[in-house]
């Protein structure tokens, strides 16, 4: 298996992941506690999420899921 072959649900809560990050890191952001708790939770999912069971390279893997993920981002943005 290759390490770009990720499954879409895992890009997409990275991306989630990022936005919320992003959101968080801002200068005065609103509703931190709602943020953090949403940080929180996906970075539960991504951390047990079943792909990793099969990773060939997990911090190849989650580093190639992060730039992914970013790309992702900014071509929908676009």
């Amino acid at each position: 298996m290759d390490v770009t072959d990720f499954p879409d649900d895992l890009v997409q809560t990275q991306a989630a992941w990022n936005t919320t990050y992003d959101a968080l890191a801002a200068p005065r952001p609103r509703d931190t506690t709602a943020l953090r708790r949403r940080l929180l939770l996906l970075s539960a999912q991504l951390w047990w999420h079943p792909y990793w069971v099969t990773a060939p390279s997990l911090p190849r893997a989650r580093s190639e899921l992060r730039r992914l993920a970013r790309t992702h981002g900014v071509a929908r943005a676009a």
